[in-house]
């Protein structure tokens, strides 16, 4: 009531005007009925579609429900939310007939406030439903999430006997495991793998054996799931009757259960044989257990507390499960269209000759023998041992039995290890036969390169140079190679181009020692460069100084200076008219920002995000325009 409420003043407008003609204030009310009405019709559409079906579920979780929740008081709770929704579109529809034919605005809101008055009085008397359903929601996301038709093991039995423990032992769920019965109230599941699948393993709560009418609701819950699960039962006895009950009143809850495990495997488990093994039982017990293992049922002792034999009744389970559920397949209509899908290529016969299998002789031997064919050689005591320390996965592989039958070249080469990795590398990389001749070879055509290079060198330009000149050539060639490979090293580098003015590695006494360096004399070259920077320096002064005539006052310059200026086809514009509109357009689109003290067209402050004159003081009567 308080969301639809809060909701509709929120959401629709709440001032009338004076001004304000009737159709309007008819309208103004309409629509907060519509609105109310309409809320309250979709929070009640919401709770009625989320909420499960009973009908439209797995029987599994129906029958759950029933036990936990009780089916009629369920459907009564929805039933009457159903019945409310209606109510409240009849009385919306009602009361906006009268208000299309509201005289007043007097009248007008009074039926608004009636309308809504209804609706929430409808609301209200539905508090007990909207409670317990509530508690239902609340207690159904609490239930663990079973699926009814995936590889599933059951586990029930008297209170105390262990089904608790052997959930913890085979599976990763932590359940409470106490000395006394019934602590397990509900139904627990865990998980646990078996030949790569996952398999759903279920700890149900204890069973009495008394009537289906006086069983309470926690042992409905093991009744339920074992009606309707497509499960391997794993029924468990204490046989040494630790749990307070005998070995006589757990066969009877056996017998009395036993119609629930129709058409599925079942397991009778022992447990705690590390107190009491099954050999030493009396043999009246003894008699009355084995009596119990008919129709497929199968007797498995373990015992919890050891983990003896849990291993065992595990995986027992799931394979009597995994044979039961292909069984089944086979024996549904869907085989029959799989089988169709199914093409089976016989070879059609070529001519009228027989050719019967052929088994060789070495194998019929072997098989005779109960050995393989790799056995039928004698092993030496050596073969025997390194057989014996392998891995059970690598026996028979590479072994020496094997490579007595290796056909290579040299009868010698067949017991030699073959490496196949060296170094992280395959070793096929390495093995090249030519691979010295390869070698020479590139030293070889190395060795010519270099001859080559001399030769040239020393060819070049058929000018005979004196020693010193020689050095100077080759000093001039190495720093060349030097250059050339620290601008391979740098190419490709994210660096910035420096002007030659700005970089100090390009003065001009670096200049000079880099000439003196090379033998070069680098006095006509730096008086050159500094002629050069003379007479543009020189060029610049008279340049400026020419501006000022003789004989003229410092008045008549300035004006001058001011005449010289760029003219409007130097700016882009046709004309000196093109050139004021294009300020007064200027001046115009500056005003606006001028107004509102803006430093500029990219100033996006804004000074003071909350006037006070709009949000301090009391709202008083009158006018509200302002807020």
């Amino acid at each position: 009531m308080d969301i639809v409420l809060s909701k509709t003043q929120r959401k629709t407008p709440t001032v009338v005007h004076p001004q304000y003609q009737i159709s309007r204030i008819r309208q103004f009310y309409m629509r907060k009925v519509k609105f109310a009405q309409q809320t309250f019709h979709d929070k009640l559409s919401e709770i009625l579609e989320d909420f499960p079906i009973l009908d439209d579920i797995h029987p599994f979780y129906a029958d759950l429900m029933n036990v936990l929740y009780d089916r009629d008081h369920y459907k009564l709770a929805l039933g009457q939310l159903n019945t409310c929704r209606h109510l409240i579109d009849t009385i919306a529809k009602d009361y906006l007939k009268l208000l299309k034919y509201g005289d007043s605005l007097y009248r007008c809101k009074q039926l608004k406030r009636a309308a809504l008055g209804r609706m929430c009085t409808l609301v209200k008397k539905q508090s007990a439903s909207l409670a317990y359903l509530d508690q239902v929601r609340q207690h159904l996301a609490r239930l663990p999430s079973i699926d009814p038709n995936t590889r599933t093991l059951i586990l029930c039995g008297y209170p105390n006997v262990g089904k608790s423990s052997f959930l913890n032992r085979i599976t990763r769920a932590n359940v409470d495991v106490q000395p006394y019965p019934f602590t397990t109230k509900s139904l627990y599941v865990g998980h646990t793998d078996y030949e790569f699948l996952r398999w759903q393993v279920i700890d149900t709560p204890g069973i009495l054996d008394h009537p289906l009418e006086s069983r309470n609701t926690i042992e409905m819950q093991s009744i339920t799931a074992l009606a309707h699960l497509r499960a391997a039962v794993l029924f468990l006895m204490d046989i040494s009757e630790q749990c307070g009950y005998s070995i006589q009143q757990q066969v009877a809850l056996f017998k009395s259960i036993q119609p629930l495990f129709a058409n599925k495997p079942v397991l009778l488990v022992c447990n705690k044989i590390d107190v009491v093994r099954f050999e030493n039982l009396k043999e009246e017990d003894k008699e009355l257990i084995n009596s119990l293992c008919r129709d497929g049922v199968e007797l498995v002792p373990m015992s919890t507390a050891t983990e003896e034999g849990v291993s065992a009744v595990k995986e027992l389970a799931c394979k009597r499960l995994l044979e039961h559920r292909v069984e089944a397949k086979l024996k549904g209509k869907k085989t029959n269209d799989i089988l169709n899908r199914l093409h089976l290529a016989t070879p059609a016969p070529r001519d009228n000759k027989e050719r019967p299998p052929v088994i060789p002789e070495s194998v019929i031997k072997a098989r005779e023998n109960g050995t393989s064919d790799m056995d039928t050689d004698d092993k030496t005591k050596e073969e025997e041992d390194e057989e014996a320390n392998k891995p059970f996965w690598l026996r028979g592989f590479g072994s020496t039995a094997w490579k007595k039958k290796y056909l290579l070249e040299d009868p010698d080469w067949r017991f030699h290890n073959i490496p196949e990795i060296i170094d992280g590398h395959n070793i096929a990389d390495f093995i090249d036969p030519e691979i010295e001749e390869k070698l020479d070879a590139l030293e070889r055509d190395e060795e010519a390169r270099e001859a080559a290079a001399e030769d040239e060198m020393e060819d070049e330009d058929d000018v005979e140079l004196t020693e010193e000149q020689m050095e100077t050539v080759k000093a001039i060639r190495e720093r060349k190679k030097l250059i050339v490979q620290a601008h391979r090293e740098n190419k490709g580098k994210n660096g910035m181009n420096i002007p030659r003015k700005l970089n100090p590695e390009r003065d001009l006494s670096t200049f000079e020692s880099h000439l003196a360096e090379m033998g070069i004399d680098p006095s006509a070259a730096s008086e050159r460069i500094r002629s050069r920077s003379q007479s543009r320096a020189g060029r610049k002064r008279s340049r400026s100084e020419s501006m000022a005539i003789d004989g003229e006052d410092e008045q008549v310059t300035k004006a001058r200076k001011r005449s010289v200026s760029k003219t409007p086809a130097q700016e882009g514009l046709k004309d000196e008219k093109q050139k004021q509109k294009v300020e007064q357009i200027s001046k115009k689109s500056q005003k606006v920002r001028n107004k509102l003290a803006k430093k500029g067209e990219g100033d996006r402050v804004i000074l003071n995000l909350r006037p006070k004159h709009l949000l301090s003081g009391k709202r008083k009567s009158g006018k509200t325009q302002r807020r």
